[in-house]
Formats: structure tokens, sequence, C-alpha cells
């Protein structure tokens, strides 16, 4: 039998720091804990256990998911579900979890992308794995641009109205997308809580096409993934490609990528953040926080450890 989890009384003693997203009620931790990777039933489940409650006792209250995250697809959403039951059930209303849905699920013409079937089937998919009534986060995963876009917002809003979610987001969606989907939300009392995208120091997108201006103005926060480029932005590679990294594995970081120019701005990168007593990582991270509308960065962790150093950039 194992031994039952009881969070550290001291979760919330000023170690994490929370920030309002947009103009909501809603405070997100600094750092929220990503279950894109580590999570899956490839994983060991006792590591995913240890890592879920080092990030509890420290203050993170917000575990982010989707459908297809794993491997294998819905399998990092069953880990939550055990976690759940078995750890977590009696601080439910102190987390904040989110889900979304908008890539590859299943067969079929039904499975992916931005429909109302899709988006309300697939919702109802993961709070059975999850061990939910609700969510309180539901986020459209990306844009659909076959799918008419007041089909996929009226499904968010129909979410909300269901009790299935208590806010909606929206990831990697165009400019104009976005404002429509604002207004569009706004208009029917389901405000745009949230915007997920990739901005890092090697990926400014959402501040060249004006996302993170645009959050800033209509009050919309903004959550980073990706944070520290899939470990790019940390001293893991400066000295080559160790074995067992993601980059060696080739699934989702190519060695192609580590160019000799994109060492060199690392390591140039590394030294300014040793200038300034940080690690990399920790120099990462803060300038990401650092960033207008930016409410809180997704961090993945396959360790305890690691985890620990990540969240040495809140301030």
């Amino acid at each position: 039998m194992k031994e039952r989890y009881l969070a550290d009384a001291g979760r919330y003693d000023g170690r994490m720091k929370y920030e309002r997203c947009g103009i909501s009620g809603v405070l997100l931790p600094k750092v929220s804990l990503g279950f894109w990777h580590n999570f899956g039933s490839v994983d060991p489940y006792e590591r995913s256990r240890e890592i879920t409650h080092y990030a509890f006792d420290h203050g993170i209250t917000h575990f982010d998911l989707a459908n297809n995250y794993g491997p294998v697809y819905g399998s990092a959403e069953e880990t939550f579900g055990r976690l759940m039951d078995q750890d977590f059930r009696p601080y439910r209303d102190e987390l904040f979890i989110s889900t979304k849905a908008g890539y590859d699920m299943w067969p079929g013409p039904y499975g992916n992308w931005g429909s109302r079937k899709y988006l309300m089937a697939s919702l109802d998919q993961s709070l059975r794995r999850m061990k939910l009534d609700y969510v309180d986060l539901f986020y459209s995963h990306r844009f659909d641009p076959e799918t008419p876009l007041d089909e996929t917002l009226q499904a968010l809003v129909d979410t909300v109205r269901q009790g299935k979610a208590l806010y909606v987001g929206i990831s990697r969606w165009p400019l104009e997308a976005t404002r429509f989907a604002h207004q569009y939300l706004k208009e029917r009392d389901v405000p745009l809580l949230i915007y997920q995208g990739r901005l890092n120091l090697l990926d400014r997108e959402p501040m060249d096409e004006g996302i993170l201006d645009f959050c800033e103005e209509a009050g919309i926060g903004f959550i980073s993934f990706s944070p520290l480029a899939q470990g790019l932005l940390t001293d893991r590679y400066l000295d080559g490609i160790p074995e067992g990294s993601r980059m060696s594995r080739g699934k989702t970081l190519k060695e192609s990528t580590l160019t000799p120019e994109l060492l060199a701005k690392l390591r140039n990168w590394n030294e300014q953040a040793q200038e300034r007593g940080e690690t990399l990582a920790e120099m990462a991270l803060a300038w990401v926080l650092h960033q207008k509308a930016v409410t809180s960065v997704l961090i993945g962790a396959s360790s305890t450890a690691q985890l620990e150093k990540n969240l040495r950039c809140v301030r």
C-alpha cells in the first residue's frame, strides 16, 4: 500500500509568485508544470508522481495537459487521472488544470482540428481519463483554417455553459483570428482567458507578430510553452549532444538544429548568465517572464532536480 500524500504545509510560503492572468480573477504561478513529455505510458509512474508532488509542494498549482500528450495519445491524461485519485483529490480546489484539443487524436475525419464534433468529444474523453468533472481551462490547441471560426469558438462557449470548463483559451492562433476570438467570446460572456504560444530567446514569433501587444491591450493572459527551446537554452548542449538527451533521440529536436552558429550564440548567452550569477536556463526563463502580458512559463521536467533548478527563475 502506497503512503498517503500530504502536501507541504509551506507550499504558499512566498517561494512561488503568482501573476494575474490578463484582467481575470485567475492567478497563475509564474512557473507551471507541463505534461507534454515525461508523463506518458512509456514513462515510470513513480517518477511522474515524484515530480508532481515536488511541483505542488513548491507552489505550482497549474498543471497543463492536452488530449494527445503521452506517448501514447491520452496517456499523460491517464497518468494525471491516476494521480488525482491517488494523491490530489483532496486538493482539487487548489489546482488549476488545463487540457486542449486540436491535434491528431483518433482515426477518421472527426479526430483532429477544430470542429464542434471533435472538440466536444475530445473534452468528454479527457475528463474521463483525468477523473475530473470539469477542467479549469480548455483550449483550442491550434487554428483550423478549414472550420468556421464561430463553430470552433461556440464549442468553447458551450463547454463553459455545460459546466465542463471554467475558462477557455487558444493556442498558436494567428493575430487576426485571435482578434476575432476575443470579440466573439467577449460578446457571449465567456472571455478569452489566455493565449498559449511558443516564446523564448530563440523564438520570438508572438512578439514579432503582435500577439503579446494584443494580449496586453485586450487583457488576455499569455503563457509560454517551450521557454527553454526543448532544452537548448540550458547548459545541456554547450559541449555537444549528451547520450540520452532529447536531441540524441531525434524525435522532436533534431541534431541538425545545433549548428555552429547556434552553439556560439548559446555559449555567449551562457557567459552572460554566469556574469549575472545565473544559469542559462534561469536567465532564459526570467527573460520570458519579463515580457509584457506574460503570466507564466510552462516547463517540463524529467526529475525533481531539474524542476528545482528551473524554479530559481522565480523572483
